[in-house]
């Protein structure tokens, strides 16, 4: 069903909402992994304020579909959504990665409620994912379970070998995304290894494979939608995005993968994200 007039207006905001709440964490944290955490925004606002069967107060709810964020780096956005939904109260964010906060860089899924699993070892993700996938089959679920990657870890061998598994499974309660904003910790992911087309390898893999703009809330709706559909084989859903998206002086600068704000960039990067959304 395609998302109304309404839906996207409530999205909008929202994805508003959680990347200046990644501005202000970030400043207040001294420093934060930001320029990816801003490029997955949209796709993780998607999915947790209009698709995931879960319950914020009861995190542990058996039935509930799993996120994992192979991505771990983009624990701070992730973070971000868990508290506005309510998994604990947000002001304890103000805190993140002091000592004595439950906020670490990447999440710690035995500190923070709304966490599947820790992750931050990146290529490790889909395997779990795969697992969870593979087990809610075997004890009759009918949860599904949803994997955000970076582009940059695509380039761990063991994220071939968690294809290989959940196609050779048939695992369609599993659909992963990658965050394709096409840089990595030390620059453009071509010019280190070349990772395109990623359709035809992970369609080679055995799975569906789909290609939406990774901002545009419609395409991804219509791709998880898709998704569900899918019979006998995993999604992975490829997001073009663009690192540090809706802040100017971060936008497609791999620099910004890891960086902290003094209280001149803060005030930028959020009027950046006013103007943003305020023209668009």
């Amino acid at each position: 069903m395609p998302l109304t007039q309404e839906d996207i207006k409530r999205l909008r905001e929202k994805a508003k909402e959680i990347r200046k709440a990644i501005i202000d964490i970030t400043f207040t944290a001294g420093g934060g992994h930001i320029g990816g955490s801003l490029s997955q925004t949209d796709i993780l606002v998607t999915l947790y304020y209009k698709y995931l069967n879960i319950d914020p107060k009861n995190p542990k709810w058996e039935d509930r579909d799993r996120v994992i964020l192979s991505k771990g780096h983009g624990g701070l956005g992730w973070a971000a959504i868990l508290g506005d939904l309510g998994y604990f109260d947000k002001a304890l964010l103000k805190n993140f990665n002091k000592t004595g906060s439950p906020f670490g860089m990447h999440l710690d899924m035995l500190k923070v409620p709304g966490c599947d699993a820790s992750t931050g070892s990146l290529g490790h993700g889909l395997g779990i994912a795969v697992g969870l996938a593979l087990g809610a089959r075997m004890a009759g679920k009918a949860y599904r379970t949803y994997c955000v990657m970076g582009d940059g870890e695509l380039c761990e061998g063991s994220v071939w070998e968690a294809s290989i598994i959940g196609a050779f499974h048939k695992l369609d309660n599993l659909t992963a995304f990658v965050d394709r904003n096409k840089l990595m910790i030390d620059g453009p992911t071509e010019e280190i290894t070349l990772l395109e087309s990623l359709n035809e390898k992970f369609a080679s893999f055995g799975w569906e494979a789909l290609r939406v703009d990774g901002h545009d809330f419609n395409a991804l709706a219509g791709a998880i939608e898709k998704a569900r559909t899918v019979k006998g084989k995993p999604t992975v859903i490829i997001c073009d995005t663009i690192k540090g998206k809706c802040v100017d002086y971060m936008e497609n600068d791999y620099k910004w993968h890891y960086g902290g704000l003094d209280s001149d960039m803060r005030d930028k990067a959020l009027a950046s994200i006013e103007n943003f959304y305020a023209k668009a």
